[in-house]
């Protein structure tokens, strides 16, 4: 049972990581707007694709997750 209770343990402190990035996201000025991301906007229509920022955050995530591991 402390396998699960582990489990459970970093399971909460990456929903609360996620919590407080997401609570901080908008006082990031660049996140969204990197030079990779793609926004076509054309007269009734616009596409916005965060294409760097995804990766960005991607790699970030692996980061972290790899340090947890080790």
């Amino acid at each position: 049972m402390s396998g699960i209770g582990k489990a459970l343990i970093y399971l909460g402190l990456i929903i609360a990581a996620i919590g407080v990035a997401v609570s901080f996201a908008g006082k990031i000025p660049w996140l969204g707007r990197l030079p990779g991301d793609i926004y076509i906007k054309r007269e009734n229509f616009s596409f916005y694709f965060p294409l760097a920022t995804s990766i960005l955050v991607s790699l970030l995530l692996s980061l972290i997750l790899w340090l947890f591991r080790r």
